[in-house]
């Protein structure tokens, strides 16, 4: 399980959540869950990515909670939710699923945003009956649906062969991560984040990505490396918007470009001039901004009640 090193003051500081449960996946794994905000509000779910957890969303929750009853769950493997020995992107889809029917109520939709293998996450769980019944709209964060070590820029190398072969052996390192120490700050930043995002979003995203074990880490990068999840993203039939950064080394706007041509229902692409992979930390207020729209416009104006 990852050893809790986030941030414990400023707006990436994760809030305390109205209430916390354990929710069992279809194989039996237990995830942790997170409820914040008031009953009978409008529920946004929030799906984080490779090498996070909850906390990599605590500026979206603490903005939403006001008026939003707001689910993040971590991954399996990542942050409270133990390692399992089933890592696939069905499994990840059978978490979904258990996580919405343990928090959604009958008929109750929710607008679900998935950054990066959150997204990832959300396209392979598309098709599902449950995925259908609960969700009222998606937003998909600095995500991609297959050739991720392929299209990846962050070697500055041409497009090739040789590129791609030292790009997974990177992403796959099982090498410790160690301290946050000024250089490993350096390096995240380069890889994951843009030119410009300041230090206190780069330290977040520091802490979180070294918390997580790296037997986790390089489990899941090689699921990623395999992924392909292109006929999920024409089984995503609910309104869906896309956001990038223009800068993201990880996920490249390619990827975004691709899933707004193939999107049955998509409704707009947001590219973020010189931000990088890690969107809702370099621009919280857009992302914050973005899961509201989703909410007006999409999910149901009076949500159903739990117990109803």
């Amino acid at each position: 399980m990852s050893r809790l090193l986030h941030v414990a003051s400023g707006p990436y500081a994760p809030p305390v959540p109205a209430r916390e449960l354990t929710v069992t996946s279809a194989d039996g794994a237990p995830l942790h869950v997170e409820v914040h905000g008031p009953d009978g509000a409008p529920a946004v779910v929030l799906v984080h990515g490779w090498t996070c957890s909850t906390a990599f969303w605590a500026a979206q929750i603490r903005a939403l909670a006001a008026d939003h009853r707001v689910i993040a769950y971590d991954q399996r493997g990542h942050g409270r939710s133990p390692a399992s020995r089933l890592c696939s992107t069905q499994a990840l889809a059978d978490d979904l699923e258990a996580v919405l029917a343990a928090t959604l109520a009958p008929g109750e939709r929710a607008v679900i945003a998935g950054h990066s293998m959150g997204g990832m996450t959300v396209m392979a769980a598309a098709g599902r009956d449950r995925f259908r019944a609960h969700a009222a709209a998606v937003l998909l964060c600095s995500t991609g649906s297959s050739r991720l070590v392929a299209e990846s820029t962050v070697l500055p190398m041409r497009a090739g062969r040789l590129r791609t072969w030292l790009t997974g052996h990177i992403l796959g390192s099982r090498a410790p991560l160690g301290p946050v120490t000024a250089p490993a700050r350096r390096i995240l930043k380069y890889a994951t984040m843009g030119a410009g995002s300041a230090p206190h979003m780069v330290e977040a995203c520091a802490r979180i990505v070294h918390a997580c074990p790296r037997t986790v880490r390089h489990t899941w990068s090689r699921v990623l490396d395999l992924v392909d999840l292109d006929h999920g993203v024409g089984q995503l039939q609910v309104p869906t918007a896309v956001v990038v950064g223009t800068g993201d080394r990880l996920t490249p706007p390619v990827h975004a470009r691709a899933l707004v041509a193939a999107l049955p229902r998509c409704v707009g692409l947001t590219e973020l001039p010189g931000l990088g992979h890690m969107t809702p930390v370099e621009a919280p207020e857009l992302i914050t901004g973005r899961i509201r729209e989703l909410v007006t416009t999409h999910a149901p104006e009076e949500p159903v009640k739990e117990g109803a």
